[in-house]
């Protein structure tokens, strides 16, 4: 399976990231979150990482002169949109910055699944995650899982990713149930909120090489 670990902050644990083989580095830009980034600290870690890792930027419902503002100070890749962006605000940020879009989706039960044919039409990629719990303050990040079994045997036209509380424990059962050929992870690689330890990301990575999908 491709990894994306996501809410880098530092050193350590990007080379532990890197070292895993994660397909996908995230960076965070959204100052509510725990693994918030600036510019300037993910300018330096972003030289870092080699060709041939995606580097992400997850923004929530982020305005274009603060989109700008990453996207000229950051080396990025993709733009993952974690908020409650339209797929006509998808179109619109891709259009204006020439990036793929991820479009995470939060799901808690089936009357969320007609979203995401929505987002299928316009982002490059969807993120199928569990939808925050009333009162959360982030959209994602959590911990929490959603019902595998909503997705159990879906395909969607565009690449997706599953997320929501994902470890090392679970991510080969996750795959098996809902077919995942990409997952993404957080706070499940965390030792405490926003902060990655690098022996979790080097496990939750193990787990995911060694594990193939039954479809």
């Amino acid at each position: 399976m491709r990894a994306k670990i996501c809410g880098i902050t530092d050193k350590p644990a990007l080379a532990a990231a890197i070292k895993g083989d994660a397909a996908y580095i995230g960076f965070v830009f959204f100052g509510k979150s725990p693994r918030n980034i600036d510019t300037t600290a993910a300018a330096v870690l972003s030289t870092e990482v080699p060709a041939g890792i995606c580097k992400v930027a997850l923004t929530v419902d982020i305005g274009d002169a603060a989109l700008d503002s990453i996207l000229s100070s950051v080396g990025i890749d993709m733009l993952q949109l974690h908020g409650s962006e339209t797929p006509a605000r998808v179109s619109q940020i891709k259009t204006r910055t020439g990036l793929p879009v991820m479009k995470a989706i939060g799901l808690s039960g089936e009357f969320d699944l007609r979203a995401i044919s929505d987002y299928a039409s316009v982002a490059d990629q969807l993120l199928i995650d569990a939808k925050a719990p009333t009162g959360a303050t982030i959209p994602g990040g959590n911990g929490i899982a959603f019902d595998w079994r909503l997705i159990a045997g879906r395909r969607w036209p565009v690449p997706w990713m599953l997320a929501g509380g994902l470890t090392s424990k679970n991510v080969a059962e996750a795959a098996r149930l809902t077919g995942a050929r990409q997952v993404d992870v957080s706070s499940g690689v965390e030792c405490a909120p926003g902060v990655k330890s690098p022996e979790r990301i080097t496990e939750f990575l193990a787990a995911c090489r060694n594990e193939v999908p039954a479809l």
